[in-house]
């Protein structure tokens, strides 16, 4: 049962928790909503698989179960966030509040770029995004989505907003740290890509900064701006707000709700990719879009680095091995005369594999998977020039770069329709299930009074420019975050105070999640090796 809290004296009767909005229909046409998202992806997996030789289901299953059930626990923590500023100002009944949410929720994934979901996983070790599908695929891939789920349900427990983005890099960071520590002497092993995971955490440590100190700034701008005192005291009953306040309030709870979705709910779809290009990759390993000219655009932009890179190719180097000259200078992130005619080499065998084939239908199931690691790797490696610019090249020949990786993208950076269902789903189910802990929380125990008009509408509006800026930036950030230093920002700056045990508990939460979920990812990537 979750308990309603009166810290910030309610009194219960006029409590926004016990507000009822009638909608005696909502749980059966959620129930509905439900159903018919589970056939259509049951429907849309099944046709997808039929192209597959052989699908080992219970690994499959186990796999997409632990995925969803990660957003599940996603849903616990941040969509709550986005209801609890509408609730405690009375601008929605707090069970449609949720409903509403979970709509717009549900759009935002499945309007998401998929942008932020392969941003974080970039951060993996590329050893083991190509070998996704052995033993160290899976063991990565369970590994980092039980040490989140585990960490994220601590937390709920306790009714702290924990960052399910920060818990996530974590995790991955730490299976990283685990393949360098396990890997044989004397191996190479690219370990984790720290320059992303430097992007990444600090759009994960400003974040919530920006949240406190923009909140806080937005609100003296209200006050100074809008001069009704009303709007800067705790609501009286169960009265709403102005309609004006109201409109905004459902407007940025609209946005937040929104922009997570698109935000947070691409990390649990780039994860099932992982595991689907692992468990078949002859049916996800490479994008079967309905888009017949993508693999001309492919072949043509491998020509034309090609040609490029011929440019910088010195008379006399040879290499007697292509691929793995091109695979030690991505592990060791160096350049040399011998990487730029093996790269060469490499795309000039990868693009004349696929020349036969107009489509990607045509391309054999024998050779689907190979094929995407070959493209995936020659990625990987122009990535050290146009990022790390570790071979200086012409304006004109770094565009043949930059149009490949676009062509590379196209190939393998794509999320199915019924992948962003699912997700969508199980965020839904999760807020439905676990709302309270972290609504009460946001709502009564991070300042001393009851949250006001304008402490909602500051705080929501920050948290959802915010985040979509960070998603068009293709950088996670945490709604959870956001959103709660967005409150504290506007107690504080209303004078009203701000319970320093609760502040001090999220901090700590804020402090302990990355290297936690780091711990717990190491320990349980060495225990699933010996498993699979």
């Amino acid at each position: 049962m979750d308990v309603v809290s009166s810290e910030a004296g309610i009194p219960r009767p006029d409590h926004p928790l016990e507000q009822s909005s009638g909608a005696k229909w909502f749980l059966p046409a959620f129930g509905v909503l439900v159903l018919a998202g589970l056939i259509y992806v049951g429907y849309a997996l099944s046709q997808d698989l039929a192209i597959a030789r052989t699908v080992p289901w219970i690994l499959l299953g186990i796999a997409l179960l632990i995925a969803l059930g990660f957003e599940f626990v996603n849903g616990f923590h941040d969509t709550a966030n986005a209801v609890a500023t509408v609730i405690y100002t009375r601008s929605l009944p707090a069970e449609f509040a949720v409903m509403w949410s979970g709509v717009f929720n549900f759009l935002g994934v499945l309007t998401s770029s998929g942008a932020v979901a392969f941003g974080i996983l970039s951060l993996l070790p590329v050893e083991l995004i190509l070998q996704v599908g052995s033993s160290s695929g899976f063991a990565m891939v369970f590994a980092l989505l039980v040490a989140a789920i585990l960490w994220n349900l601590g937390t709920w427990f306790l009714g702290l907003p924990a960052s399910s983005s920060h818990t996530m890099v974590g995790s991955i960071i730490g299976v990283g740290l685990a393949n360098q520590f396990m890997a044989p002497a004397g191996s190479a092993t690219s370990g984790v890509e720290w320059g992303q995971a430097s992007n990444v955490g600090l759009s994960l440590l400003i974040s919530p900064l920006v949240g406190f100190f923009a909140a806080a700034i937005l609100l003296y701008a209200m006050k100074f701006l809008v001069r009704n005192p009303a709007l800067y005291e705790a609501p009286k009953g169960n009265t709403p707000p102005p309609w004006w306040i109201r409109a905004l309030l459902i407007f940025t709870c609209t946005g937040v709700s929104f922009a997570h979705g698109s935000n947070d709910g691409q990390k649990g779809m780039g994860l099932i990719m992982l595991i689907l290009i692992g468990v078949v990759p002859t049916a996800y390993a490479l994008n079967r879009t309905p888009d017949i000219n993508y693999l001309d655009a492919y072949k043509s932009a491998s020509v034309a680095v090609e040609q490029a890179l011929g440019n910088y190719a010195k008379p006399g180097v040879t290499v007697a091995d292509a691929k793995a000259a091109v695979q030690e200078a991505v592990r060791r992130k160096t350049w040399n005369d011998q990487t730029t005619v093996a790269l060469q080499t490499y795309i000039h065998n990868t693009t004349a594999g696929l020349q036969p084939y107009a489509t990607v239908d045509k391309v054999p199931t024998d050779l689907v998977s190979n094929a995407r690691n070959d493209i995936y790797l020659i990625g990987e490696a122009l990535k050290l020039i146009d990022k790390k610019k570790l071979l200086p090249m012409q304006e004109a020949d770094l565009k043949a770069v930059t149009d490949y990786h676009k062509a590379v993208d196209n190939a393998t950076k794509f999320i199915p329709l019924w992948v962003k269902i699912a997700v969508a789903l199980a965020l839904g189910l999760g807020t439905m299930v676990g709302w309270k802990r972290i609504v009460v929380t946001v709502g009564e125990k991070i300042g001393k009074s009851h949250l006001t008009y304008g402490q909602g509408a500051a705080a929501e509006l920050v948290a959802m420019v915010t985040i979509g800026m960070a998603d068009r930036l293709g950088l996670p950030v945490s709604t959870t975050h956001v959103l709660s230093s967005g409150v504290a920002g506007t107690m504080a700056a209303n004078g009203s105070g701000l319970q320093w045990a609760t502040v001090r508990n999220l901090l700590l939460a804020w402090v302990l999640t990355l290297p936690c979920s780091i711990a717990l990812s190491f320990v349980l990537f060495v225990i699933f090796r010996q498993v699979f």
